[in-house]
């Protein structure tokens, strides 16, 4: 072979590179000889001599390692198989006793041949008269030869499991389908359905189906019932298996009135613990996605605190889920309306209210964002109603709570006022402007939004639309 042939073949990894491996030859011999060595106090021994069992292995080429692999491949799908037959044997075996016991039959005068799609075959000796009485297949195939006496030959060709097959026929002889059928897995009495619908075996396919109705389904095993029964199309015979799963045909309504019954229900839990625990799952269901809800009660504060946080705590979840399914016009205009609860929550403390004013703090960030499209009057009636409330518990918002996000309510205060006209900017940013000299931080810090507005309102001015402001400035120059 010549030399550039064998470099390659070492670069490709087919043989071992001589000068990589250490290999030593069984006809070669090592003479040893007595020699005295000086060493110095610092230098080591040499190394003692490698042995056979201490030699490293030789490297290995890749054409072993896909030798190895195919190796064990071919292992394990022979144990498969052998196990497979073991199995198919017993089978058989079975079959061949019912027929003599319960059937009082003998030797059989149909000889049916299963074929895989890998060519693996397995033939048995069967009876018309079970077959044809059991399967309308069967009954179908066998009825053109009439004569008595004559043996048939049957192959089923192209099958995707011999072993179901052949399980499914000794179901035939069986006269306790349900009984058999008891403690199989899912995927099996799946696969049995199938091979029964397939020869119209009407006995098998109604006890798959009530052991399929009967036993409890993983969601993955839930997933292959629903669609098995999809392409088998069973019709009226699969109506009690999909009970389960189906709702039935009912309106919008009943849909809203379940949904309504639910919210009541979680609204109106007097165990704070499970309450949670159902606002989370209600939450993660309608989102179809897993979050964490904290609830944000105070239940060492009194009786007081504990009950308007609870109602709090429930309306800030509500609209957080009427913002997420774009569904929270109407609750503006709703909140926006509860003049008589804004001017009890003044009388109220404010360590005990401040929680009612995040729901305004969340409808401000959600339309300041876009998420929330009403009408300009809505938005304006909305801060009438709730804004000196929002400022009054802002101190007590962010210092109660952790998770109040001191810059995200001010971006989305700051972007509401900007989305009305330029006087009612003018009057709710000049009374903020006011407020803020007096009480600073304690206040939302809605400064971007005065210079927005300030900037429309005397520097941009645009010329083709009317000011509708009937504010003046007067300029004076104080004397130095």
């Amino acid at each position: 072979m010549a030399s550039r042939e064998v470099s390659t073949m070492i670069k490709q990894g087919f043989i071992s590179d001589p000068t990589l491996s250490l290999s030593s030859s069984p006809s070669r011999t090592t003479s040893t000889t007595t020699t005295s060595k000086l060493y110095s106090p610092s230098s080591s021994p040499p190394p003692p001599p490698q042995t056979e069992s201490t030699r490293p292995i030789p490297n290995q080429t890749l054409f072993e390692m896909m030798s190895e692999e195919h190796l064990r491949d071919s292992k394990a799908i022979e144990e498969s198989r052998k196990k497979t037959q073991t199995r198919i044997a017993k089978f058989l075996d079975e079959l061949k006793t019912r027929s003599s016991n319960d059937w009082g039959l003998r030797s059989g005068d149909v000889s049916l041949t299963v074929v895989s799609r890998d060519g693996h075959r397995v033939s048995m000796d069967v009876h018309k008269r079970v077959l044809s009485e059991k399967s309308r297949f069967f009954a179908e195939k066998l009825s053109q030869r009439k004569e008595k006496g004559v043996s048939h030959t049957v192959e089923i060709s192209e099958c995707d499991d011999v072993e179901v097959y052949v399980e499914t026929v000794v179901l035939m002889y069986s006269d306790d389908l349900k009984k058999r059928l008891i403690g199989e897995n899912v995927n099996k009495v799946l696969a049995l359905l199938q091979v029964s619908a397939a020869i119209m075996f009407d006995a098998g396919i109604s006890s798959c189906l009530e052991y399929l109705e009967a036993v409890p389904w993983s969601e993955d095993e839930e997933e292959k019932v629903l669609s098995l029964l999809c392409q088998l199309e069973l019709h009226g015979s699969m109506t009690e298996v999909l009970q389960r799963v189906l709702s039935e045909p009912s309106t919008s309504v009943r849909t809203d009135d379940i949904f309504l019954k639910l919210l009541s229900g979680v609204l109106q839990a007097k165990d704070d613990k499970a309450r949670r625990e159902m606002k989370t799952l209600i939450s993660r269901l309608l989102r179809e996605d897993s979050f964490d809800y904290n609830s944000r009660n105070r239940q060492d504060r009194g009786v007081l605190m504990a009950e308007i946080a609870r109602e709090a705590d429930n309306l800030q979840w509500l609209v957080d889920i009427l913002i997420d399914k774009r569904m929270a016009n109407d609750f503006v205009k709703l909140w926006a309306d509860q003049k008589e609860l804004a001017e009890l929550h003044s009388r109220i403390p404010t360590m005990y209210r401040h929680e009612i004013s995040r729901i305004t703090a969340q409808l401000c960030i959600a339309i300041g964002r876009g998420n929330i499209l009403v009408p300009k009057d809505s938005r304006f009636s909305l801060l009438s109603t709730w804004l000196d409330a929002l400022y009054e518990d802002f101190r007590w918002m962010r210092r109660a709570s952790r998770s109040v996000d001191k810059k995200l309510i001010e971006e989305g205060l700051g972007q509401t006022i900007l989305t009305l006209s330029l006087r009612q900017q003018q009057v709710i940013l000049l009374n903020w402007f006011h407020r803020f000299l007096n009480k600073g931080d304690d206040y939302p810090n809605i400064q971007r939004a005065f210079e927005v507005w300030w900037r429309r309102a005397f520097i941009r001015q645009y010329g083709d639309v009317p000011d509708s402001s009937n504010m003046q400035i007067t300029i004076c120059n104080y004397p130095t």
